[in-house]
């Protein structure tokens, strides 16, 4: 069970469920884009005229293959390089250890948590991520470990 989810320091932009069966690969996530298009001109319409908003996502090969790179070149949308080990929300720690009994329990449990995380949270992960992001541009992105200092 997979859940893929794009936020902003507001809150949830865009999320939804992998089908079960389905290879998370190349043309799945240009679906998964076109929607999240679709999301942000919905729901944060103010970036989506300015042309402000931008994509952070990691590196994995379907994120980074050419048609994916492609996509978001005609679709103009800026990429923020991925960073190691950056901050994320926490939602696999809050269900950890508890047990499902049903896919559609695991679903309405991890949705439920998500929209439980408060703005607050959304904002701090921002920061976290923000920080990370300034120490590793200084250092010329050599590896660290830890946010301290």
């Amino acid at each position: 069970m997979m859940l893929v989810v794009f936020y902003d320091r507001k809150g949830i932009v865009h999320h939804e469920f992998v089908p079960r069966g389905q290879m998370v690969n190349k043309h799945f996530y240009q679906e998964v884009l076109a929607r999240l298009r679709d999301a942000v001109l919905r729901k944060r319409p103010e970036l989506w005229q300015n042309q402000t908003w931008m994509l952070y996502h990691d590196n994995v090969p379907a994120n980074a293959s050419l048609l994916i790179r492609s996509y978001l070149a005609i679709h103009q949308t800026s990429v923020v390089p991925h960073l190691l080990y950056s901050p994320d929300l926490g939602l696999k720690t809050t269900l950890k250890g508890r047990r499902f009994q049903t896919i559609k329990e695991i679903q309405e449990n991890a949705i439920r948590e998500l929209r439980a995380i408060t703005e607050s949270a959304f904002h701090e992960a921002f920061q976290q991520w923000k920080k990370r992001w300034e120490r590793c541009f200084a250092s010329r992105r050599d590896y660290f470990e830890g946010d301290s200092g």
